[in-house]
């Protein structure tokens, strides 16, 4: 894990911190909740995403938590127990944002899940593109047991996850899944032994990382944009996608590199 020097934080209780040049580890810190999302972390997770987005140095973010039991429990019921209606109202835009913020980033994103990620938790780690569970991970959208539905995309991003019959079951159900199922239904997309997530995830990203930054954004954005659409509109989202990488500098160099057998060297652009 990177030293305070490697470290920003965003209020007390979310951290990005940097490995190596282009690998961002966005940390879930608020231990004594389990990462309970109140309307202040889901604030500074915000920003945190903003800050994000806009650095083009970072090509993959891993999203990971400080606490060795859970990832993320959801939303923080003993301040919603505290709102009026007219709260709960102002609150909403406030935690959409900042599961939007992490759907949004531009760059691949995987999240290593250990210990309980449920309810808004688990759709932080559905928002990524990528879960490196470990053996100890359960994962749910348990929101029906306490007269709610899921709110942070879980209703639209489990269903492209594990489609919509299985993902009715799970949601009318609200049952918790433990690591080896989650992996075999699809929630979940790598298994990892007990406390290697976080480690696994990292060493995916740096992977991930050695390629061309704007390939790899292109190729997110077609990914995203062209699921769900039929075949036809999907192959010109790819098209697009193609053509804002083929005139590139990453292009050209890629296939320099390639011809004279060396390491790219990225221009990023």
């Amino acid at each position: 894990m990177g030293g305070a020097a490697d470290e920003v934080r965003y209020g007390e209780w979310i951290a990005v911190r940097r490995h190596g040049t282009h690998v961002a580890e966005l940390v879930l810190d608020r231990p004594r909740a389990m990462n309970a999302v109140s309307t202040e972390l889901a604030r500074r997770l915000t920003q945190a995403c903003d800050a994000l987005a806009a650095d083009p140095s970072a090509r993959v973010v891993v999203l990971t938590s400080s606490h060795e039991r859970a990832f993320c429990v959801g939303a923080d019921l003993k301040e919603r127990n505290s709102f009026t209606d007219a709260e709960l109202l102002r609150q909403r835009p406030v935690n959409r944002a900042a599961y939007t913020g992490v759907l949004e980033l531009p760059m691949p994103t995987i999240a290593a899940v250990h210990g309980f990620a449920l309810g808004g938790g688990f759709e932080i780690a559905l928002s990524c593109d990528l879960i490196v569970a470990d053996a100890t991970a359960v994962v749910g959208l348990p929101e029906v047991s306490v007269g709610v539905i899921p709110g942070g995309g879980g209703t639209q991003l489990l269903p492209r996850r594990v489609g919509a019959a299985r993902a009715a079951e799970l949601i009318f159900t609200g049952r918790r899944v433990a690591a080896a199922e989650a992996l075999s239904l699809g929630l979940v997309d790598q298994l990892a032994d007990a406390g290697r997530d976080r480690e696994e995830a990292l060493a995916l990203a740096t992977r991930i990382a050695a390629n061309s930054p704007v390939g790899l954004r292109a190729a997110k954005r077609a990914l995203r944009l062209g699921h769900g659409l039929d075949l036809r509109a999907g192959l010109e989202v790819e098209d697009g996608a193609w053509r804002a990488v083929a005139f590139s500098g990453d292009r050209a160099e890629g296939v320099a590199a390639f011809n004279e057998k060396r390491t790219p060297d990225w221009p990023g652009e």
